[in-house]
């Protein structure tokens, strides 16, 4: 078998964790001698993304595709489809690793395709959250873990970003039939170099997508709930885009505060992480996210929710974890402000950070993955 693959990444929204772990998977593919292409959703990102797109397009050997994909399952899914597999044979990939819910069953039914006309194609998944976000006991999670169960056979290896992403499939779908294995997200070196605050930084940051899942709203309930314990109001900048975000807008006015809370386009985690004094991650449901990762390893003092693979990165004790919860999140933040030199002392240590998180273990034990997936 020769060393260098073509490998096709599929995943349907180019914003996020997702898109920040194919970003980085495919630089240090393609660095490695690796030929690889991106096939994604064309509705779904602004100018920021645009951008990224555009510093990656030297890289990919394979190109970049971009094709409508819809959120939710829907009439319009079999045109997607069709346009999709159309671009993916076309690419002829060794490799077809599909991430989050609609990239990972278009990865394992696409590649299971081109099977049937052609030599082996390595079909993987990540889930990086996706469908194991819904709750097992409602219609819908029983439909799509019943799907995920049915999916397995034309999968050859899984491929999860957290133990707890692992624990959360073998509860709701069962153990894996297939081979899989837990490979962390990744940084690379640079982002281990401390961020610079800005002098005029605001007391606190949240950067992400703006959907209810990741907890804006928290966040604003908490600043609202946190200025009073503190005698004056904190000063607060929220980074991101999303469908939620005008409903965030309303609830900043509702409660006063639009004077003391900034909203700011998508832009590079590390210039966020310049505008405020403590980093805060207020989400409802996690996989293993890289927002925590960079505020981390740029040696930002940050609060965090312990859900998903958050605990994984922390420390399961750590006094930086709370309940995603505003009555909490006010607590932790009046605590962390009134000291901010001592409440850094508790973030974890960088070079134990550096030694589990780092682009180049990841981007190894997957591609070894993906040769064992071929070898199999």
């Amino acid at each position: 078998m020769a060393d260098k693959l073509r490998i096709v990444h599929c995943f349907r929204s180019p914003v996020g964790g997702i898109f920040r772990h194919v970003r980085d998977l495919t630089e240090a593919q393609a660095a490695a001698g690796h030929m690889v292409g991106i096939v994604c959703d064309s509705t779904t990102g602004g100018e920021f993304e645009e951008r990224l797109f555009a510093q990656m397009k030297e890289t990919l050997a394979l190109g970049i595709h971009r094709t409508p994909m819809q959120r939710h399952v829907g009439p319009g899914d079999l045109a997607s489809a069709r346009r999709t597999y159309r671009i993916i044979k076309e690419l002829r990939p060794d490799v077809l690793h599909g991430h989050g819910a609609k990239g990972g069953a278009y990865a394992r039914l696409f590649g299971s395709l081109l099977r049937v006309s052609r030599s082996r194609v390595a079909r993987l998944y990540s889930p990086h959250g996706g469908s194991l976000h819904y709750d097992e006991n409602t219609a819908t999670g029983k439909m799509f873990f019943a799907l995920e169960r049915f999916m397995a056979r034309f999968t050859d290896c899984l491929l999860f970003v957290s133990d707890y992403e692992r624990r959360t499939y073998r509860r709701k779908v069962g153990e894996p039939p297939i081979p899989n294995a837990l490979v962390y997200n990744g940084l690379r070196a640079a982002e281990f170099e401390p961020v610079i605050a800005n002098a005029d930084q605001a007391d606190l940051l949240y950067i992400g997508m703006m959907r209810d899942l990741k907890g804006p709203d928290i966040f604003i309930d908490a600043l609202a709930a946190a200025g009073p314990r503190l005698g004056r109001a904190l000063s607060a900048v929220m980074v991101g885009d999303g469908d939620d975000l005008p409903r965030y807008h309303v609830q900043v006015r509702r409660l006063g505060l639009e004077g003391h809370v900034r909203f700011l386009p998508p832009m590079p985690a590390r210039e966020a992480f310049a505008l405020a004094a403590l980093v805060v991650v207020p989400s409802r449901a996690e996989a293993m996210p890289y927002i925590v990762l960079e505020a981390l390893a740029g040696a930002r003092p940050m609060i965090a929710t312990a859900v998903g693979g958050i605990p994984e990165i922390f420390g399961s004790d750590s006094p930086a974890l709370i309940r995603p919860d505003a009555a909490e999140l006010a607590g932790k933040m009046s605590q962390a402000l009134t000291d901010l030199a001592a409440y850094r002392e508790l973030m974890p240590d960088s070079s134990g950070l550096r030694a589990r998180f780092g682009a180049d273990v990841m981007a190894a034990e997957i591609e070894k993955a993906y040769f064992a997936a071929l070898d199999s």
